[in-house]
């Protein structure tokens, strides 16, 4: 499957940081789960020593080596732009993206810096992840001709890209034909929207999850249509805001539709990375050609097959597999209007 011209390399560019995982699964009992009018607390007792299960890796992870992974298996011709350090943990990382066929030659390895590295701690199904940053010298030295890629796919940067974002946004207005998803990360969400607006209005699909679409809009209204009207107005063509475990709403021009969740054979044990599943796989079945409608049905499914099992890859499914869970798919796992 090809979607670009044979002078090309790729049909999507995945941009954004790429973080090692380091998973830790938190034993129940010792902790607790506290919900309050402020939130959903993890509550762990200070001073205690939790004894916790050490039977998994580290793993690449972060929004773009997530989403470079989803789109490579469901069949795309897929690069990673990202910045890297020149460490053990680097270089594993890039050998992890090669053997997923994933082109690591728009990588730039940055010696002084350190690889990022997340803690995520899980509980049943659910995570929090802690985050140590590492500064990279951050510069957008564009693409040659023949890797300009039929998509750009900007996700999670880190706070210290901000110049680079504008950067790109320069980039993007001295290539009109280059179609942006873009899916904006913790940092970006904190930057503010007027300061990234241009990426906003530029965007021909905007992707986030329904608690980044209120911040992102300032406001909390639960109205799905208004929040999609809100969202629209920044400029994006489509709008996709989807929930890790509740389905998706989308819209486009008047057409404002909605999907359920997609109900695997195998519970949920593991959230983390199912929302950069369903949001890469809804970009992977537009670049595919897809309508919204039609390519609402298949982002619940990767999101299912990842949270059946532990880490942010290794449910991901390849194209065959995903069109198989399709056909099987009960008749009423449609996107219907709103």
């Amino acid at each position: 499957m090809g979607f670009v011209t044979g002078a090309q390399n790729f049909d999507v560019v995945s941009l954004g940081d790429v973080v090692t995982d380091e998973f830790i699964r938190l034993p129940e009992g010792a902790v607790h789960v506290r919900v309050d009018d402020d939130g959903r607390w993890l509550e762990i007792p200070l001073g205690t020593k939790l004894v916790i299960e050490d039977d998994s890796l580290p793993a690449t992870g972060g929004s773009a080596a997530n989403a470079a992974v989803a789109m490579a298996r469901l069949g795309l011709r897929v690069g990673l732009a990202s910045y890297l350090a020149h460490d053990q943990i680097g270089l594993d990382m890039l050998s992890a993206m090669r053997g997923e066929d994933v082109d690591t030659s728009l990588i730039h390895v940055d010696s002084p810096s350190h690889t990022v590295r997340n803690f995520v701690l899980t509980l049943g199904a659910e995570r929090t992840i802690l985050v140590r940053h590492a500064d990279f010298n951050y510069k957008w030295k564009g693409f040659r001709d023949y890797e300009v890629p039929t998509w750009l796919y900007i996700n999670s940067l880190g706070p210290d890209a901000l110049a680079y974002q504008d950067e790109l946004a320069d980039w993007l207005d001295s290539f009109p034909n280059v179609r942006l998803a873009f899916q904006p990360g913790t940092f970006q969400l904190e930057a503010g929207t007027k300061r990234l607006a241009r990426l906003y209005a530029r965007a021909e699909l905007l992707l986030c999850s329904r608690a980044a679409a209120n911040i992102i809009t300032g406001t909390s209204s639960s109205d799905s249509k208004h929040l999609l009207d809100d969202l629209l107005k920044l400029g994006a063509s489509n709008v996709v805001v989807f929930d890790e475990s509740d389905g998706a709403i989308a819209a486009h021009d008047s057409e404002r539709l909605q999907i359920d969740a997609y109900v695997d054979a195998f519970p949920p044990i593991d959230i983390t990375g199912a929302g950069d599943a369903f949001a890469s796989t809804m970009v992977a079945a537009i670049v595919s050609g897809l309508s919204l409608r039609e390519a609402l049905r298949w982002p619940p499914i990767n999101a299912a097959t990842t949270s059946s099992q532990y880490g942010t890859q290794s449910g991901l499914l390849r194209h065959d597999d995903l069109i198989r869970h399709l056909d099987a798919a009960p008749a009423n796992f449609v996107a219907r209007d709103l």
